[in-house]
């Protein structure tokens, strides 16, 4: 009887100190990064499918988006409205280099169809981001998902400036793989990508410039909303799944490619694109060839698309308030 009372009061004891089982650790916080995105929004639709991305990411300190090449100004009044339709209006957006157009503005209406009874001033997209360099050297994220006009501007303008940044994670390029003409024949000849080939002297610029850059290319960013995701998205009936519905619409064709939004993934959770280091030389018809030399970038050539839209649809889709961001 003294030995089961013994044992009891022992069980107690430890039942009460809580070391019966090890306690578990608070899981931490990600760190949060700060980043510019820098975009050619309103033309094709998959800018619009990365800015979601980044909105619906507390992990991003968002200090602000840079609209370039085109109708920049355009472009500026269209993320200002999908940034007050989504409870995001605090965020600065900045108005890049204009360029004579290339493309169809296709989704001019919604730039055109928000609250202008007042009269919004951009600042340049230059100088806005010489000036978050200096005020953060050293941690910023340049996230560049459309024609580098104005990152060739900025290396241009203060080169030792530029080189504060953290990092530029990019799409554009093309290592190996070019541009699909289908989903079931994917290209085996690299092509001149579209970033790359309006922006030559700036890409190559830009890869001279000793800057850390993650290379998102052709290679791993051919990635297909297909009918039965895009249905799931757009049914959520969210702030931002609103946005991207009302912008997919506009844009007037059948399935996104989101060559985009892997950057803003990349970011988030880089097993997703895992990279590797070469030397990346832009040509003079813009093409990104690999040669001989230290490596100045981080390439990534191949993606999983189930577990990058596993990680997409996940994040775009889930229900919370916008998060506070400090500027």
């Amino acid at each position: 009887m003294l030995k089961h009372v013994t044992c009891w009061l022992v069980l107690l004891l430890v039942s009460a100190s809580g070391s019966a089982r090890p306690r578990q650790a608070a899981a931490k916080p990600a760190p949060v990064q700060k980043v510019i995105i820098d975009t050619d929004i309103g033309d094709d639709i998959d800018d619009a499918f990365a800015l979601a991305l980044a909105l619906r990411s507390p992990e991003l300190q968002i200090l602000g988006i840079t609209t370039t090449f085109g109708d920049t100004a355009e472009r500026a009044k269209l993320v200002d409205r999908f940034l007050a339709a989504t409870g995001e209006a605090n965020i600065p957006v900045a108005a890049g280099i204009p360029t004579p157009p290339k493309t169809a503005f296709t989704q001019r209406a919604y730039a055109e169809g928000g609250d202008h009874s007042k009269s919004i001033s951009h600042p340049k997209a230059v100088d806005f981001l010489l000036s978050e360099l200096r005020r953060y050297p050293g941690e910023i994220t340049l996230i560049a998902i459309g024609p580098l006009g104005n990152v060739g501007a900025v290396i241009e303008k203060d080169p030792k400036t530029f080189l504060q940044l953290k990092r530029v994670v990019m799409m554009g390029g093309s290592i190996e793989r070019g541009y699909d003409e289908s989903p079931d024949s994917p290209s085996h000849t690299p092509d001149a990508e579209w970033n790359v080939v309006n922006s030559i002297p700036a890409a190559q610029k830009l890869f001279a410039s000793g800057v850390p850059i993650f290379m998102m290319p052709l290679d791993a960013t051919q990635l297909r909303l297909d009918e039965g995701k895009r249905a799931y998205l757009f049914g959520q009936g969210t702030a931002v799944t609103d946005q991207l519905t009302l912008l997919y619409q506009e844009w007037g064709r059948q399935t996104p490619i989101l060559y985009d939004p892997m950057t803003i993934a990349f970011a988030l959770s880089p097993g997703l694109c895992p990279v590797a280091a070469m030397h990346i030389q832009v040509d003079e018809k813009g093409f990104t060839r690999v040669t001989a030399g230290l490596p100045n970038a981080s390439v990534c050539l191949h993606s999983d698309p189930e577990a990058f839209f596993d990680f997409y649809l996940g994040r775009v889709t889930r229900h919370q308030e916008p998060a506070s961001r400090v500027h």
